[in-house]
């Protein structure tokens, strides 16, 4: 099967002050320190190969007082153009929110939604061609699904997480290209996976060992998929499916609870909307405009 690479444009934020001194998730541990210099050398590593595939890489400036701010995915969701900001569950990373607002409103987005409701960005919120699926249990308020339906004007599916390894929804279920998806059963509810196997009968579904390697929090461009290298199961599975796994080494940022997507926010412009439309304006199926979903 041939797949197309879509040039993307992300933002991104270098660990430079990056450390783990608190634990809000069940990855980070004070006790085991940081080789700042190798976490930055597997950083510009992730940086250099979304480069390398044509890809745009725009960079938020790193703040001393905010060690997580390299996981940049947490900061924003940002789909056709519309730029809805995150509302952190933690004060150890409140601040991070109104920096990546800053960084919207100084790059040319005007459409700016300050949330009333706690969500953490592409940690819970990933967008397929169809839907915007988001993820709670840990991190994200419920009420921050119906704000982002408001807001982006797509239906938005809510899956329930249980597992606090997976403490948001972008470590259990990737994106890999329109409506395909890869993803861990374990992480999600008795009724999240009803409703995921029902939205997405085809999915890869992924091994405990894999996700445990955080194998899913991984960023796909329709062809190339880059993933933590440890993540070994998936390789096959996503090559059988015509994709292109790429192993990346983000070990020390492994530290804190991230992988590549979460260092990784995908900037969405307004053309990716009239394509998706496109793509499925001849299918008999084209799911209509919906509620909310809360699966029990």
């Amino acid at each position: 099967m041939h797949r197309d690479a879509t040039p993307r444009r992300y933002v991104m934020c270098p660990p430079v002050h990056f450390k783990v001194t608190y634990s809000i998730n069940p990855w980070m541990d004070p006790t085991k320190p940081v080789d700042l210099p190798l976490a930055l050398a597997q950083w510009e590593d992730l940086r250099d190969r979304y480069r390398a595939l044509g890809h745009t890489v725009e960079l938020l400036d790193p703040r001393p007082d905010l060690p997580d701010m390299v996981y940049a995915a947490n900061g924003a969701t940002v789909v056709d153009g519309k730029v809805l900001g995150a509302r952190f569950a933690y004060p150890e990373r409140a601040a991070e929110a109104e920096a990546h607002l800053d960084w919207f409103r100084t790059h040319g987005f005007t459409e700016i939604h300050e949330p009333a409701h706690i969500n953490e960005g592409e940690g819970d919120f990933l967008v397929t061609a169809s839907w915007i699926l988001a993820g709670r249990g840990f991190r994200s308020s419920p009420l921050s699904h119906d704000e982002a339906q408001e807001f982006f004007g797509r239906p938005v599916i809510g899956l329930d997480l249980v597992d606090p390894r997976y403490y948001h929804l972008d470590t259990a279920l990737a994106v890999l290209d329109g409506d395909e998806v890869m993803y861990y059963p374990g992480a999600f509810s008795p009724g999240s996976r009803a409703v995921l196997a029902r939205l997405f009968p085809d999915a890869i579904i992924a091994e405990e060992a894999d996700a445990a390697a955080l194998g899913l929090n991984a960023v796909s461009d329709g062809r190339h998929v880059l993933l933590p290298q440890a993540a070994v199961g998936l390789f096959p599975r996503l090559r059988a499916r015509g994709y292109e796994p790429i192993g990346m080494d983000l070990g020390e940022l492994l530290k804190g609870g991230g992988s590549v997507k979460c260092c990784t926010l995908e900037l969405r412009e307004v053309r990716e909307a009239a394509s998706a439309s496109a793509s499925t304006a001849g299918a008999t199926n084209a799911p209509a405009p919906c509620p909310v979903i809360r699966p029990e």
